[in-house]
């Protein structure tokens, strides 16, 4: 389970209905709600998503 913060609490909890996401730029964030107060709580993640497989493996160099 996610842990956020949640801004009109200003204390750290975890993330109700947390679902991931990932954002135009393409960096994964997971999105849900605050289970006291309710407010959409968001929270990013480190790292780039992966837009495909082979993006990840380098094509060898030609001979």
């Amino acid at each position: 389970m996610a842990e956020g913060y949640c801004v009109r609490c200003k204390a750290k909890k975890p993330i109700e209905n947390a679902v991931e996401e990932t954002m135009k730029n393409g960096r994964k964030a997971v999105k849900g709600k605050c289970p006291t107060c309710g407010a959409v709580m968001f929270k990013i993640l480190g790292g780039k998503a992966l837009s495909s497989p082979t993006a990840a493996t380098p094509t060898p160099p030609a001979v």
